[in-house]
């Protein structure tokens, strides 16, 4: 059964009950106070809600003490089913752009490189004028489930498999709320002690810390340039050419080549600089509330379906002030890691049982080094990056062709993704979610690279877009598959942990950074939690795989702080 909550969280709001074959049943029209008691009630009979978007809808659920099993987010599976090429024949597709596709303003973070990054923005644009209130959430319902309707009867695997995605999606959608509104046990004082270590006493009146200060001016002084502002990339930039340092940026690659005393003080300079502004004491005014850090997820806010966020970097906590994550007192931290998780994907999606085997016994990397492919467990690691990301140089390149004798299903699939996007074609995840196409550079430089008239840059020019866009859809099916697998995790996981909940508390999601989750849990249920990490783990690779045997690798340690677990 699926209940469509319409009108507005604050306001009034209508229910309208749908069964299973799409029929509409009933309406209710609410208030704001009669809605709580609503879904408390209706939530007994374990309903899907549907709603246009979760991040609007279940903050105020979450606030007045309930926690829902199942959802169905409209924004991020309109999203979805709107790029997806399975459904690219669907009503839903060909509609115009409309409010629905509009995407919130969200920081990306985390996903690679700067392509990976820049296409987080490639959403179907929105030139309607409507407005959230305008939408109506039982037709959107209506048609997207229409749209699964038409890819079953073409393609019912595949429609299958999209079910799974918007599933895991809607379920990713709820976690991050009540990861959001839980938040992350956080430490104020020993954040404090760190930062004081690191940077000096905070100071009074803003400005730089003591320690800041001081490599500010070795720095200067190296560089003889007295009144140097070295946050200022251009006038460090100018200051460092004028002290005969060959280098065209202030990134830390080139700075290390460069031979020069100056290159030690400002590359810690650098460094603690980022610490100061990124997690420094206004980070944790910000961000931190009453012992709990509350950062905010943007679920599937990288192309890939990677989560993003939109302050606060959830996705970056430095080794350094780890320390601070403390679990209460009573309650431990059980933090989870999915080794080499993509490379056992693409080894699942391609069916090489040869590459499965290399991660039976945990460590894939060495699996090969075993398997005699490589030589070190360095250069596994290398030239498994190679595959996933398509070197073309240096000491990953050498090493790709020895992985392509030894495993050819699985390079065979990256290599294919990446011909595909070459030729400005779209690729699919495991489930179904689908790469958007190159944007209108890209399709400009082809165009003037096949006139009659073109030049060798022009070609040039063509070809260095093509590769580019191969690298990326080389890795958005892995990249993409792999966050799939995590999501279906984190969905099993969640049900699992609230099953184990009792008079003295509830063990819960408090982290996620792709392929990692920290549990936050009652002491005395860390035995539990582990075996319901590693089943979740084990259930979502059978979920999508089905019996292939691949082993999802996990490194699950009980801690009283995040820094203890690495």
């Amino acid at each position: 059964m699926f209940i469509v909550l319409g009108g507005s969280p604050s306001g009034r709001a209508t229910l309208t009950t749908v069964d299973s074959t799409g029929t509409l049943v009933d309406t209710a029209t609410v208030s704001r106070a009669e809605l709580i008691t609503e879904v408390a009630r209706r939530e007994r009979d374990h309903p899907r809600w549907v709603w246009e978007d979760t991040s609007q809808w279940y903050p105020s659920l979450i606030k007045a003490g309930i926690t829902v099993e199942r959802c169905h987010d409209l924004r991020l599976c309109h999203r979805i089913l709107r790029l997806a090429d399975a459904a690219r024949t669907t009503e839903l597709a060909a509609a115009p752009p409309n409010s629905w596709d509009d995407q919130p303003v969200e920081q990306q973070t985390g996903s690679g490189t700067a392509l990976f990054d820049d296409l987080a923005d490639l959403a179907v644009p929105s030139d309607s004028s409507d407005t959230p209130d305008q939408r109506d959430p039982v037709a959107e319902f209506a048609l997207q489930r229409a749209s699964l309707d038409a890819v079953a009867e073409i393609n019912p695997e595949a429609a299958s498999r999209l079910q799974l995605l918007l599933a895991a999606e809607s379920s990713g959608a709820l976690i991050a709320e009540e990861m959001r509104a839980r938040g992350l046990p956080w430490s104020t004082a020993v954040h404090d002690a760190a930062l004081t270590e690191l940077l000096g006493p905070r100071p009074i009146f803003g400005g730089r810390p003591a320690k800041l200060e001081a490599l500010s001016d070795t720095i200067r002084g190296l560089l003889q340039t007295p009144g140097l502002n070295p946050d200022s990339q251009q006038d460090l930039l100018r200051a460092l050419k004028r002290a005969g340092l060959s280098v065209t940026s202030t990134s830390k690659w080139e700075l290390r080549s460069q031979k020069h005393p100056v290159v030690e003080p400002l590359l810690e300079y650098k460094k603690l600089s980022r610490l100061n502004s990124a997690n420094g004491w206004a980070w944790m005014d910000a961000w931190v509330r009453d012992g709990r850090f509350h950062p905010e997820y943007v679920v599937g806010g990288v192309v890939t379906g990677r989560w993003a966020t939109r302050g606060g970097g959830a996705l970056q906590l430095p080794a350094q002030v780890r320390g601070a994550v403390r679990a209460d007192e009573g309650w431990t931290l059980v933090v989870a890691d999915a080794a080499q998780l993509e490379p056992r994907i693409i080894a699942a999606m391609s069916r090489d049982e040869k590459m499965a085997a290399a991660g039976r016994q945990g460590d894939l990397y060495q699996g090969l080094v075993d398997a005699g492919v490589v030589d070190t467990r360095a250069h596994a690691k290398l030239a498994m990056l190679g595959a996933l990301y398509g070197a073309t140089t240096g000491e990953s390149a050498r090493l790709m062709p020895k992985l392509a004798r030894a495993y050819p299903l699985a390079i065979g699939l990256v290599e294919h993704a990446a011909r595909t996007g070459e030729r400005g074609d779209q690729v699919r995840t495991w489930l179904g979610r689908s790469s958007p196409r190159p944007g209108p550079e890209w399709q400009s430089a082809q165009r003037a690279a096949a006139e009659s008239e073109s030049t060798a840059v022009d070609e040039r020019r063509a070809r260095q877009l093509a590769r580019d866009w191969g690298r990326f859809t080389r890795n958005f099916v892995a990249q993409g598959t792999a966050a799939e697998w995590a999501l279906c995790w984190m969905a099993g996981l969640r049900l699992r942990l609230r099953a184990l909940a009792d008079d003295r508390g509830e063990p819960h999601l408090a982290f996620f950074l792709h392929d990692e989750v920290i549990v936050h849990s009652p002491s005395h249920l860390i035995d539990a939690v582990t075996d319901a990490v590693t089943a979740a783990a084990e259930d979502a690779g059978r979920l999508l795989f089905g019996r292939f045997p691949v082993n999802f690798a996990l490194s699950v340690v009980a801690v009283s702080s995040y820094d203890q677990a690495k």
